[in-house]
């Protein structure tokens, strides 16, 4: 029962790191009173630039160097996510374009471009076959060196690739930009009201391009865990599913704070498994399972909509462009 309860678990924590990675960044976006739905076709543009950096070092690189086989698609990847940032930056910031339709607009295109170069990219190059960037995923997916001497916890809590680890660091470290730094104050205040926060002398423009275009890098990281880490380097199309979705989601359920959102992912990701450890379901009640995290989701919305406390609502800019010759 112990080994049963251990590997839910740690599948959970696999399940919930690409939300967690996703939701940290549309925190920080949302921060700045952008709403950015495009995060799962970053989290594609992110995994599928993850997985072109990893094919060409692979091709004509040193693949004994493991630094350098990590971290190409690393920066890769973050690259990716930084253009469909910058794109969705520019047409809701500068041109004031409608935030919804655009980040609906982006995840379209993401998924789109994901699947076209993930399906044909080793075509492209006369090679054919599926993408397998084994020697690279083997490396994301290396363990803390300590693990197999621990035991149960080891293998629950220390057997994961760095890219799990590093996402703690950035949803704890984010928490506290946000809670105890004059930058996270600025940001905050810019997607409360940004009249203000220009009024004061905060430069609005600034702030939402870094919040958005941060948050969109470490958003896409969660699509190269997805990809080099869950996967071992392989690409499927349509494989993330729903966990961009699952990701926005989240961000209600963590009440727009990133250390909740550890809490979150983990429970979303066993959420979504659960169904797999319960014997006996048939196949058409194993989606209802499914459904479980955005039940969840609209519970937390309910609760703290009727609570109404400040602290645990939107920012109140959220969603709005912001016309500086109206202030």
């Amino acid at each position: 029962m112990i080994t049963l309860i251990a590997s839910f678990v740690k599948q959970a924590i696999i399940q919930g790191i690409p939300l967690l990675y996703g939701s940290t960044g549309e925190i920080i976006t949302e921060k700045s009173g952008n709403l950015n739905l495009g995060i799962p076709g970053v989290m594609y543009i992110g995994g599928i630039s993850g997985v072109i950096g990893a094919y060409f070092y692979e091709s004509y690189g040193d693949t004994s160097n493991g630094f350098l086989c990590v971290l190409v698609p690393f920066l890769s990847s973050v690259l990716g996510s930084l253009i469909m940032s910058l794109i969705y930056s520019f047409l809701t910031i500068t041109l004031r374009a409608n935030q919804n339709v655009t980040g609906l607009a982006l995840t379209t295109f993401g998924v789109g471009v994901g699947n076209f170069f993930g399906g044909s990219l080793s075509s492209i190059f006369g090679e054919g076959g599926q993408i397998a960037l084994n020697t690279t995923g083997n490396y994301f997916k290396q363990t803390l060196p300590f693990a197999d001497n621990l035991g149960l916890i080891g293998d629950t809590f220390f057997s994961f690739g760095f890219l799990a680890y590093l996402s703690f660091a950035i949803s704890l470290f984010a928490s506290y930009v946000l809670g105890r730094t004059r930058i996270g104050l600025n940001l905050k205040a810019v997607g409360e009201n940004p009249a203000t926060a220009d009024a004061a002398g905060i430069n609005v423009t600034l702030y939402k391009y870094l919040a958005t275009c941060i948050g969109g890098g470490i958003a896409g990281l969660g699509g190269l865990y997805f990809i080099m880490d869950y996967i071992g380097g392989a690409w499927t199309n349509n494989g993330f599913g729903d966990r961009g979705w699952l990701a926005i989601a989240l961000v209600i359920f963590a009440i727009w704070k990133p250390k909740y959102s550890i809490f979150g992912s983990i429970l979303f990701g066993g959420l979504y498994i659960v169904y797999l450890y319960i014997p006996g379901l048939m196949r058409n009640t194993q989606e209802i399972f499914k459904v479980f995290p955005y039940m969840v989701t609209i519970l937390v919305l309910i609760l703290t909509s009727i609570r109404k406390k400040r602290e645990h609502q939107p920012p109140a800019s959220l969603g709005l462009p912001y016309f500086r010759e109206e202030r």
